[in-house]
């Protein structure tokens, strides 16, 4: 049967009429799943017009419903007849219902590990910004730059007490401009917002390292868990992550005679399958081999009572810094530095993907620099 679609008219306030549409038989609502009758448009004419600006209006508001009526009538009946570029209009109005919260949510879901960890948190601002749900119709630029100032002054989840750091809003940012980019691939959005739209810039933060000598004071002091200490110093000597250390397992050592040894190992937080030359020095530190499956560092666990152990180490070989175990990367990057290693070759050797990553090291070698040159002073 041939569904009928007649274009009516019904009176509302200020002498305005509403124009909608009358389905017979009634047609399948998608949004409620229910039969409905009625499909208002949103558009109105005067019901007295007078002046000629009012009769102009209702003339072109009255053949542009007609047009739409002859259209929903079309796809209801004949969908055949329905032009290409109708009933791409119509799938993009369908995709810009879909939930952009709930895509975002199944991106993150994708990703692994700590990367999957940060989307979370991403996912719980985006939440908090849009009251738990958007549109992808509902985007545009001026909602994104609110989420950004959003980001800047909210409070962190953590405590009410602080504010979000700039460097994670950073982060949080930068996810949710790639669930930008991929729905503008997938089809969600026509408009790719993500070009449009500028990061946060990054905060410059102070990468605290120790020096040789400080170095050498914490090799010469004890230490109450000795696993901890040695482990600290692998990675002042080889600048692996504490995660990277602690999953390691003899099975990754090899030992290549005129060579040397080397650590074949997925990286934790890229994924990256890397080689990575371990010095001798730094190969004394593992203690006994035990068997390919077993970690080099069993037991070795990252928690505030460990780090407990790690500060009194420090403070007990008097250093005033604020070291944390990730400093010891720190310093084994500003070593190399310093020492002449070319910036390429420490990018390499601490698995990053971008130069750029690595080239915050070099702005601390430049500034040891100059301080060293502000030492000598003339009584001129």
């Amino acid at each position: 049967m041939a569904i009928k679609v007649t274009l009516r008219q019904k009176s509302i306030s200020k002498g305005r009429k509403s124009l909608y549409l009358d389905f017979y038989p009634p047609i399948l609502n998608t949004k409620t799943n229910k039969p409905t009758r009625r499909e208002f448009l949103g558009m109105y004419i005067q019901e007295k017009a007078k002046s000629p600006l009012d009769k102009q209006h209702n003339l072109e508001t009255l053949r542009l419903a007609e047009n739409i009526r002859q259209q929903r009538e079309n796809f209801l009946n004949k969908p055949e007849i329905y032009s290409e570029y109708e009933k791409e209009k119509l799938n993009l109005k369908k995709q810009g219902e879909k939930s952009f919260i709930e895509y975002f949510e199944n991106l993150g879901d994708k990703r692994n590990g700590s990367n999957n960890d940060n989307w979370g948190a991403a996912l719980n601002y985006l939440k908090k910004f849009t009251g738990n749900d958007i549109k992808f119709a509902d985007l545009n630029e001026s909602l994104l730059e609110n989420l950004k100032e959003f980001l800047l002054t909210t409070k962190s989840n953590r405590s009410n007490k602080t504010t979000l750091s700039q460097n994670s809003a950073v982060s949080y940012f930068n996810k949710v401009k790639a669930a930008l980019r991929q729905a503008h691939k997938d089809g969600y959005i026509q408009t790719d917002l993500n070009a449009k739209i500028q990061p946060i810039k990054e905060a410059e933060t102070r990468r605290e390292y120790l020096t040789l000598e400080e170095l050498n004071a914490l090799v010469k002091t004890p230490c109450q868990n000795d696993l901890l200490k040695r482990a600290a110093l692998f990675s002042a000597l080889t600048g692996l992550r504490f995660s990277d250390i602690e999953k390691m397992t003899w099975g990754e050592l090899e030992y290549i005679a005129g060579q040397g040894y080397n650590l074949n190992f997925n990286q934790k937080k890229t994924k990256g399958v890397e080689v990575l030359p371990i010095s001798e020095q730094a190969y004394s530190l593992l203690g006994e081999q035990g068997k390919p499956d077993t970690k080099v560092f069993e037991g070795l666990k990252y928690s505030a009572y460990h780090n407990k152990h790690l500060f009194q180490w420090i403070g007990a070989a008097g250093i005033t810094k604020n070291i944390t175990f990730h400093c010891f990367r720190h310093t084994y990057a500003t070593l190399q530095l310093q020492n002449g290693t070319d910036i390429y070759t420490v990018s390499k050797m601490l698995g990053h993907k971008d130069l750029k990553t690595t080239q915050v090291y070099a702005k601390i070698v430049d500034e040891a620099k100059r301080t060293a040159a502000d030492k000598i002073k003339l009584d001129l």
